[in-house]
């Protein structure tokens, strides 16, 4: 990545957020926010690529929707590129707003991108420290987007600048105020598939090593029938696809009792497990547009014994 530059990733996500939160009702996680973060032209290129593309996604709606771009848009990004982080980012905050209940106050989330948790909730600048893990490129990018949109950094956020795929530094967090001795929540979202078995499991233990009982993660994770699955209009196998063409391929995926026994070794127990039917139901029900749960894809929100 250059200098100042987000990355593909983080800014395809902060889009379909944006996407949600203007047109689809009801919300199933409304971040008001990311729209701003996206300039007017890139939201326009990011529209008119997803368009021209939809020959890659389904030849038929392609052919039934022709003349109709917007709907060609609403559905791929219905589809294909919203569900995932749409379901994960409520499950995620839903279990962190219980945790502060709980007295957690400081929160760490792992390949932040374009994330507006600290600008959604300003009520809690002084009840929750949080530490916005990722690359130097991606965090510039994204102070220059805040500055662009008139958001000015509040004193409880801190960019910490890491590669934490290659190896966790505490030391880089404890630089910018974090304290190891405090109950403190993960979340590791859109993640876990890019890193093998064995640097999930490390990146897990080296998270929890000097950390109290009580603190934990939300993360998800994609079950082993990834790489067999297509899903609904294959977008299980774009998805990989995708990954793959792009530059980063999805490298793991995993059993549930596999998952278990990772956990198990770096001291933590399984609090909730939710499955692609679980998510469904407790997120997709009832509508009457495209967004359903992708397959293959679970949330768990473990703690530390």
């Amino acid at each position: 990545m250059k200098k100042n530059e987000s990355s593909l990733t983080s800014l395809i996500s902060a889009f379909g957020r944006a996407y949600h939160s203007k047109y689809d009702t009801p919300k199933i996680f409304d971040d008001f926010i990311a729209n701003e973060l996206i300039t007017p032209k890139e939201f326009t290129e990011i529209r008119d690529n997803m368009i021209r593309g939809i020959q890659f996604f389904n030849h038929e709606i392609a052919k039934k929707f022709q003349d109709h771009p917007d709907e060609i848009l609403k559905w791929i990004t219905q589809v294909q590129l919203s569900p995932t982080p749409l379901a994960r980012a409520a499950f995620c905050e839903k279990v962190l707003f219980h945790e502060i209940l709980l007295g957690v106050n400081q929160y760490v989330i792992l390949g932040a991108g374009l994330d507006t948790f600290c600008f959604r909730y300003p009520e809690l600048n002084d009840r929750l420290e949080i530490f916005e893990v990722d690359y130097p490129a991606t965090q510039n990018s994204k102070k220059i987007r805040l500055a662009n949109a008139n958001y000015q950094i509040p004193d409880n956020l801190h960019f910490v600048s890491m590669d934490f795929t290659k190896g966790f530094m505490v030391r880089n967090l404890v630089k910018e105020g974090f304290l190891p001795n405090q109950k403190t929540f993960f979340s590791l979202l859109g993640v876990s598939y890019y890193l093998t078995k064995e640097e999930n499991a490390n990146l897990i233990h080296q998270l929890f090593t000097k950390l109290p009982s009580g603190s934990s993660i939300v993360f998800d994770y994609a079950d082993d029938k990834l790489f067999e699955e297509k899903g609904v209009s294959n977008r299980v196998q774009n998805m990989v696809q995708m990954a793959s063409a792009s530059g980063e391929p999805m490298k793991s995926c995993f059993t549930y009792d596999e998952m278990e026994k990772v956990l198990e070794n770096a001291g933590l127990l399984i609090y909730e497990h939710l499955s692609p039917v679980a998510i469904n139901n407790q997120f997709f029900q009832n509508r009457t547009d495209y967004l359903s749960a992708f397959e293959t894809i679970h949330y768990i929100h473990a703690v530390k014994k």
